[in-house]
């Protein structure tokens, strides 16, 4: 799960299509707070700030945005997967040939082995990290390739996008630059990541229009832009330097299941994703949560409910709703430290574990001799609720009830979303009474699967095509079937991030090291060193390497 963007300014004079991506990262910062990168072209040449940490850090509060010139270009956001979350894999990843491509990447493919071979043996392009974005890339810069012309039009954009689709198993939503030519964005062909475009009228050419495509809505709203539709799954499109968008289904729709956790956990309340209401849909997860909770505990149990608390912030629109449907007060007893990281997003256990008491703080009276009924979104490894319930208790509360927005996570999230091995999981081989137990709550409830379907269904706009959702971490049955051998390559993958992890906590790097949160991409791979500004064998300019002064 991450976050992209992707704009083309109308006026071809412009520079400033950084400033809009930069702001439009703000917006989307919550789907990924491991890496940012913007990149952008002007005149066939390509510019380029990124590396590890938050979009104000990386863009230094938005000073680099002045060594990015441009009228067209791309964002991203990373959340780390089960891979590496080295600089190295900060987006937008770029390849000098051909045509000179950025790509950002929304998911996780699912074939990477069988891909990695064809690369290396058939297409013969290098790649430089353990990404499998970077895999996408090069998949369809050497489908591009194929095609054998010095100059490209749409069609032939369109044309190489079959091999994406062809070769590609996973999730995916993606924006593509072309240097100086045009912008590009397509879906995985069953919906699973999610991506929008827009429109507006360009703030500096009459009669020209800026178009503008995102991860969430809520991004596009925000920077004035309209018209907003879905790209569908299977669908592209591609927009040319001072042209109108042409849209493509490129291939069959397979089915249109966006990944329900978009609405559980990841996406913004203001966003329409999918002709789906966020906002809706989790105060309809609220009312089905208050179904299910006459179902399980019965009506003696919750008359003795004092008070409904929200663990921030994701769950608070659903707690209220559900509050409101039991008639019992809502309270706002958690204050959350808005500078502390999200502890579903940290890389490890321990560093979640420690954040908990470091983004929440309870008020104490709010919940002192008083039965409490604690909602939040979902439950996953149960570190942290374990944590929250004991904090409660600490506070004196003479119960605790813990109700989950969510059904049990019982399976590996394949699609993006680093949830944890199965192991791991609280709801791994054992009962909604011994994750209670585990957890330190009185009682545990959870949102059946039907439930949560049945809300965000409910909360679709008339236009709404959705057909189903990919549930695959409560069901165990994913919308594109799982190859052979991946749940083991995903367990290997995230052993070695443990051990680089360890490895790196034991490591002192001098003060005069070559920083490793950024790269200046070459034709050959990253290179650090001073001054890339002026070098004259790169084709690009990764700004956010040089040394602050």
């Amino acid at each position: 799960m991450c976050g992209i963007a992707g704009l083309i300014l109308g006026d071809p004079k412009a520079t400033t299509a950084a400033i809009d991506i930069h702001e439009s990262l703000y917006y989307l910062q919550h789907r990924g707070q491991d890496a940012a990168g913007i990149t952008v072209s002007q005149g066939g040449r390509v510019y380029q700030a990124k590396g590890n940490g938050l979009v104000s850090k990386v863009m230094s509060d938005g000073a680099r945005l002045q060594q990015l010139p441009g009228n067209l270009g791309i964002g991203h956001l990373r959340y780390p997967t089960a891979g590496s979350s080295s600089a190295s894999e900060a987006q937008p990843f770029y390849v000098n040939a051909p045509f000179g491509l950025c790509m950002s990447v929304n998911g996780n493919l699912i074939n990477v082995e069988e891909l990695r071979e064809f690369l290396d043996v058939v297409a013969r392009r290098h790649i430089n990290s353990d990404s499998d974005s970077e895999l996408l890339l090069n998949v369809y810069a050497h489908a591009l390739g194929e095609l054998g012309k010095s100059r490209v039009n749409s069609e032939d954009i369109f044309a190489a996008l079959r091999a994406v689709y062809e070769k590609c198993q996973g999730a995916f939503a993606c924006a593509v630059m072309i240097a100086g030519f045009g912008i590009l964005g397509f879906r995985d062909a069953n919906g699973i990541r999610p991506l929008c475009i827009g429109s507006r009228p360009s703030l500096t050419l009459d009669g020209a229009t800026d178009y503008f495509m995102a991860s969430e809505s809520v991004a596009l709203k925000q920077l004035g832009f309209s018209n907003i539709r879905d790209i569908k799954p299977g669908e592209a499109v591609f927009i040319q330097k001072g042209g109108a968008p042409i849209f493509r289904q490129v291939v069959k729709q397979r089915s249109y299941t966006p990944d329900i956790f978009e609405f559980c956990y990841f996406a913004r309340p203001d966003t329409i994703s999918d002709g789906i209401s966020v906002y809706r849909s989790r105060q309809n997860m609220g009312i089905e949560l208050a179904k299910r909770m006459r179902e399980v505990l019965g009506d003696k149990v919750i008359d003795e409910i004092d008070v409904v608390v929200p663990v921030p912030e994701t769950s608070n629109t659903s707690a209220a709703a559900l509050a409101e449907q039991l008639n019992k007060p809502y309270s706002n007893a958690f204050v959350k430290n808005r500078y502390v990281f999200r502890t579903f997003i940290l890389p490890n256990q321990g560093l979640r574990k420690q954040s908990v008491r470091r983004k929440l703080s309870p008020i104490e009276c709010e919940f002192e001799g008083r039965n409490v009924l604690v909602v939040d979104d979902s439950l996953v490894r149960g570190t942290t609720s374990r944590e929250i319930v004991q904090m409660v208790r600490e506070c004196k509360a003479k119960k605790v009830i813990f109700a989950s927005c969510s059904p049990a996570i019982t399976n590996q999230h394949i699609y993006g979303i680093d949830l944890a091995d199965p192991s791991e999981l609280a709801a791994h081989g054992r009962t909604t009474e011994e994750i209670a137990k585990y957890i330190q709550a009185d009682h545990l409830v959870y949102l059946s699967l039907d439930g949560l379907k049945e809300a965000c269904m409910n909360a679709a706009g008339k236009d709404c095509e959705v057909e189903d959702f990919e549930v695959g971490v409560f069901s165990g049955k994913y919308v594109t079937g799982v190859p052979e051998g991946y749940f083991e390559h995903l367990s290997l993958l995230r052993k070695n991030k443990k051990r680089k992890a360890t490895a790196a906590g034991l490591t002192v790097v001098g003060p005069r090291e070559p920083s490793e949160n950024a790269v200046v991409v070459t034709s050959s791979g990253p290179v650090n060193g001073a001054d890339p500004e002026h070098r004259e064998d790169i084709s690009i300019h990764n700004f956010a390497s040089e040394i602050q002064r």
